[in-house]
């Protein structure tokens, strides 16, 4: 997974959550974007379909599994 990828997680609960990552100067949380300097993105670059990720959370660690990546074109 790279930079402009639209992915699909899914955390422990069972919540779905769609994100996009972008250039810093693109981020705008109503439509799901992050920026690829976020702890998130930075967790999820070089992963691939159905790989467990693990992100460190103030509150803890938040685990997500990708369930799906695709690329706009």
């Amino acid at each position: 997974m790279f930079f402009g990828a639209r992915l699909t997680l899914e955390d422990e609960q069972g919540e779905i959550r769609e994100v996009r990552i972008v250039g810093p100067d693109e981020i705008d949380a109503a439509p799901g974007h992050i920026s690829v300097d976020s702890p998130l993105a930075r967790a999820l670059l070089k992963k691939n379909l159905d790989d467990e990720v693990t992100v460190s959370t103030p509150t803890g660690q938040q685990v997500y599994w990708i369930i799906d990546i695709h690329y706009a074109v």
